[in-house]
């Protein structure tokens, strides 16, 4: 039947085994970030750390994770160089195996090599389907996390839609941030940056996911039809 005919696909099981102990240790790094970070600010608040001239504040950065403790004359980060360096080594090789591997799916090698492995499109469909649930399922949920409140009346938002209190003078539904004005004429906004910024990038991964599910159903359509 023209459906079993065998195709190339290439081996990723590396590729995903290095983006599973990339992600491991991106998690477990960004936690001990994290912890320092919180100690930090407060040491930063009281002025105990020690840096560049006068002390003008604190801000945060979204990844590293870090509490930045701002001089006159510079700034000292709670994470330090070694830190650091580690998660930006460990989130590109999580970047770069994750979006290798999925738009490896898009392809369909000629047999033979070390790199590649006989399988069916019915086979190739439904590998590109469950890392496109994955991928797309991660999203849904940072989504609905970050937006849930955007879906309940973007309008009042701000003020949790009982009227009062802060008013929404702008929202986004991608990636979901609303900005809030108050009395006083201060403004804030419902999500840090980092996690709008977050939000949006995740979508990528379900995007190139997406693609290579798609033309994996296209093509296992096509066989079908051949006689």
């Amino acid at each position: 039947m023209s459906h079993t005919r065998t195709h190339g696909g290439y081996r990723t099981d590396r590729l995903w085994a290095v983006f599973r102990i990339a992600l491991v240790a991106t998690g477990l790094g960004s936690m001990v970030a994290l912890a320092g970070m919180l100690s930090f600010d407060d040491e930063c608040g009281r002025g105990w750390i020690e840096g560049p001239g006068t002390p003008k504040g604190t801000r945060f950065e979204a990844f590293p994770p870090a509490a930045v403790c701002e001089f006159e004359r510079g700034e000292v980060s709670s994470t330090g160089d070694a830190l650091g360096g580690f998660l930006w080594v460990a989130m590109t090789v999580l970047v770069v195996c994750l979006f290798t591997a999925l738009i490896a799916e898009w392809c369909e090698p000629r047999l033979g090599g070390p790199l590649v492995v006989p399988m069916s499109r019915a086979e190739k469909r439904n590998r590109t389907g469950a890392a496109f649930f994955v991928t797309g399922s991660a999203f849904l949920v940072l989504y609905a996390l970050a937006g849930w409140r955007l879906f309940l009346g973007p309008s009042s938002v701000c003020s949790g839609g009982d009227g009062r209190g802060p008013t929404t003078t702008a929202y986004d539904l991608f990636p979901p941030q609303a900005t809030c004005l108050t009395a006083s004429g201060s403004v804030s906004r419902l999500n840090p940056d980092w996690v709008t910024s977050l939000t949006a990038l995740s979508a990528l991964p379900a995007l190139v996911a997406g693609i290579g599910y798609a033309l994996a159903v296209r093509r296992l359509r096509a066989e079908r039809r051949t006689p």
